[in-house]
């Protein structure tokens, strides 16, 4: 095993997930090591945990809404940590990112009009399209300076299609790992304000930045055009592992299209989870410290995936966000990726479900040491 020692102090706990009917660990028998689905294998935070009790006994699990002190922990958490001025009225509670994904082509666009989306992608977007039957404008992504940013040529080309109505922004980037930089993203804005396009931006990984020299800024937050045409989609599912609560949010700062979205969303939509508001509030509020053990950790791990692969004829760029490697084994010519790596004991992504074939999507958000077993497995048939 590579050199690494764990912090004896750390908050960071790896959980044994094996029978739990965890949708990451029992699809696949218990000899296989499982890097697919974008979901950790660590302990949410004690605070998480405790606020979820304290809700669980109180005994009445009845209709619930949101409180103004979520409200405020959301506000906040923009303002500390993007310097984004957000209000209450602007913030719509979401039982999911991927079903507001759905909602938002829906809402946004007509059969005949077409969707911008940079990729390869996380693929709701795509299927977001694809099930709407939009038209699509696949933005193809390229590896420049060890970053994936979309050609911009493309994208110039496809706004300017008179059907196109809006653009499907995933940042930071999945899976290619990307942070847009702010006059990366104020190119994209441009595009938006000259087509007059509206923009929805998936920023669901905006807490997992890895870099301390990288900050995330919501596109949303360029200038008061973007925050005029943006539904920005955010949720702690990811970054304090708390998906299968339900919960995520939109924040809209166009009453317009607030009212467009709402409505789209009404009578098929329901409210998030009761417990989920609580897990959230104490997700933004008491969880700072864990929050910074996870970003260690994460470095960490990723350290370890650039340590073996670098001798290896596998191609990755930089990760200055999420924890998903995204990973070149065209040299392999796999008609199947999925099926060659699981036959030697790890289920990785495919990186055709993302739009690429020749990559996979490793998932690093578990034990040191399960990531250094996984990839010595890799290594072997690679």
């Amino acid at each position: 095993m590579s050199d690494f020692h764990l912090q004896e102090n750390t908050l960071i706990k790896a959980k044994d997930r094996h029978n739990t009917h965890s949708i990451k660990w029992d699809k696949f028998p218990n000899d296989v090591i499982p890097m697919w689905v974008a979901d950790m294998d660590f302990a949410s935070p004690e605070p998480i945990i405790k606020a979820i009790q304290d809700r669980v006994s109180d005994g009445v699990f009845g209709y619930t809404r949101a409180d103004a002190e979520l409200d405020q922990a959301i506000i906040d958490n923009a303002k500390n940590n993007y310097h984004w001025n957000i209000k209450a009225n602007q913030i719509d509670y979401l039982p999911g990112l991927v079903c507001a994904l759905h909602v938002a082509v829906r809402a946004f666009t007509q059969e005949d009009e077409g969707v911008i989306i940079p990729g390869p992608v996380y693929f709701h977007l795509t299927k977001a399209a694809e099930l709407a039957n939009r038209k699509i404008h696949s933005i193809p992504m390229q590896l420049l300076n060890d970053r994936w940013l979309p050609d911009m040529q493309a994208f110039a080309d496809a706004c300017a299609d008179s059907k196109s109505k809006l653009i499907l922004l995933c940042n930071p980037h999945n899976p290619g790992g990307t942070v847009f930089s702010r006059d990366e993203l104020l190119q994209i804005h441009a595009l938006a304000e000259q087509y007059d396009l509206t923009v929805v931006s998936d920023e669901i990984h905006c807490d997992l930045i890895l870099d301390e020299d990288i900050t995330h800024i919501p596109f949303a937050s360029l200038n008061q055009d973007a925050a005029s045409r943006t539904v920005t989609l955010m949720a702690p599912s990811k970054t304090y592992n708390v998906a299968g609560l339900g919960l995520a949010y939109s924040v809209t700062q166009n009453l317009t299209l607030k009212n467009k979205f709402n409505l789209a969303r009404s009578g098929i939509m329901p409210d998030p989870n009761l417990l989920a508001f609580n897990a959230t509030k104490a997700a933004y509020t008491q969880c700072q410290n864990w929050h910074q053990d996870l970003i260690k950790y994460l470095r960490k791990n990723r350290a370890l995936i650039q340590q073996r692969l670098a001798p290896t004829q596998c191609k990755m760029g930089k990760i200055e966000a999420t924890y998903l490697a995204w990973i070149d084994v065209s040299h392999l010519n796999l008609d199947n990726a999925e099926a060659y790596f699981l036959k030697a004991g790890v289920a990785i992504s495919d990186g055709k479900q993302f739009g690429n074939p020749n990559f996979i999507r490793l998932n690093f958000g578990c034990s040191y040491q399960q990531l250094d077993q996984a990839l010595t497995r890799l290594l072997k048939v690679m």
